[in-house]
C-alpha cells in the first residue's frame, strides 16, 4: 500500500515574507511521519531558502497511489 500525508503548513522566511498551503499532499515511505520530517520534506521538495519556522497543521495520512516516479527512475 502506498501512503501519501495531506497537510497546512505555514512557512515563515527569516528575510521577511511567508508561504501557506492548504490539503498539500507528499508521497511518503511508510505509514506515519513526524512533523519536523514534513517541515524539512516540505522545505526541500519545494528547494526553498531562507527559511525561519514551519508550522504543520491539520495533518492525516490517507492511503493513495503515489504520484510521481520514485527517484531512481525519474
Amino acid at each position: 500500500m502506498e501512503h501519501r500525508v495531506v497537510f497546512d503548513f505555514d512557512i515563515h522566511f527569516s528575510n521577511g515574507g511567508g508561504l501557506q498551503g492548504q490539503d498539500f499532499r507528499l508521497d511518503i515511505e511508510g505509514d506515519e511521519i513526524d512533523d519536523a520530517a514534513l517541515a524539512d520534506y516540505i522545505v526541500r521538495d519545494l528547494r526553498l531558502l531562507m527559511v525561519g519556522e514551519v508550522r504543520i497543521l491539520k495533518k492525516r495520512i490517507i492511503v493513495e497511489a503515489h504520484k510521481r516516479l520514485p527517484a531512481r527512475q525519474a
